[in-house]
């Protein structure tokens, strides 16, 4: 594995970071814990120290996986990554989007960053990772019922005790970035990004470079998309998130994987899976320090891990690159 350090902190994360959204089963159809666990401690075995959740992944039940995963393994050599500012159990702040939970329960979600819930929220996720301290705190969404002030503040005040070593956020503008900067050091941005999303490389790619902050990209494979697995006319499950969304559209899935057909003797060549190339590629790409890689199972996660070990020439990545210029999805 390798390791990378985000921005000008000690703190280093496994290129390839274990996320856990989907082991939380909501949005993803349901979860299987033990598989998720073993997942878990099947990426540690392979290299995979860092694991990113968030609370409200399952209402909490990520957050408990991971803590009843990590329970085996040295908490020194474990970088745990979570959020605050989404709550499903209080209707203060921005209303968000109306959801179930696990058990299909109606559930109304909300942004709320305001100190007073991230103080709340800091301490429930402590007690569900059974830890007494988080490596990285990120706010998952912007906020627009609390200043970016009050926010990072409350943060820096975890970090003064001990709670937190940290800050970072989530799927914030450079404006936003800046901003937060004044209040806490604000080492990462976590945000979305793949082959076929690759937004930021207009603006906020060129600002962290520039100001040494770190890119943690989630959805590197966009959900599946990128596996090489997905055919047009694919059935989601019931409660999966991505029914219905634009990448997921018969003729995105069709153009998809057209290119990815291109990619597939350079594959073979490196004994890879599609999957693999994909997150090699991801973290290859300038500015972007680590990929986020979900798993619910074992099998999935030591082939994520596995990614590391493919090796990509400049001649492989160019011609990956020139590829993907052809690439038009209708999102």
């Amino acid at each position: 594995m390798e390791y990378r350090t985000l921005g000008t902190s000690d703190l280093k994360l496994s290129a390839i970071t274990f996320g856990a959204w989907a082991a939380g089963g909501w949005m993803w159809g349901g979860t299987e814990q033990n598989d998720a666990a073993k997942a878990i401690q099947s990426a540690f075995d392979y290299g995979v120290t860092s694991i990113d959740t968030a609370p409200i992944y399952g209402m909490g039940h990520s957050e408990k996986i991971v803590g009843e995963a990590i329970k085996e393994l040295p908490r020194d050599q474990v970088q745990l990554v979570t959020k605050y500012g989404l709550r499903w159990d209080a209707t203060d702040g921005e209303f968000y989007v109306n959801s179930k939970d696990n058990n299909g329960k109606d559930i109304s979600i909300y942004k709320n960053a305001s100190k007073k819930s991230i103080i709340k929220e800091c301490e429930d996720s402590l007690k569900r990772l059974g830890t007494d301290y988080i490596d990285l705190y990120q706010i998952h969404w912007p906020d627009v019922t609390t200043e970016i002030q009050e926010s990072m503040e409350a943060v820096a005040q975890l970090i003064k005790d001990g709670k937190v070593r940290y800050a970072g956020v989530c799927n914030y503008s450079v404006d936003q970035l800046k901003e937060a900067n004044t209040y806490v050091d604000v080492i990462s941005n976590q945000v979305p990004y793949s082959m076929v999303n690759r937004g930021i490389e207009t603006d906020l790619v060129p600002y962290t470079l520039e100001h040494n902050m770190s890119i943690l990209a989630y959805s590197p494979l966009q959900r599946g998309l990128l596996t090489g697995k997905m055919k047009a006319g694919h059935v989601f499950a019931e409660g999966d998130h991505r029914k219905g969304l634009a990448f997921f559209k018969d003729e995105n899935i069709k153009q998809t994987a057209e290119f990815l057909d291109k990619l597939k003797p350079l594959a073979e060549a490196k004994n890879a899976s599609l999957s693999q190339l994909v997150l090699r590629w991801t973290i290859e790409q300038p500015g972007i320090t680590i990929a986020l890689a979900g798993a619910r199972n074992a099998e999935q996660s030591i082939s994520n891990a596995k990614s590391i070990d493919v090796k990509l020439t400049t001649d492989e990545l160019q011609f990956i690159n020139k590829a993907l210029e052809k690439v038009k999805l209708d999102v």
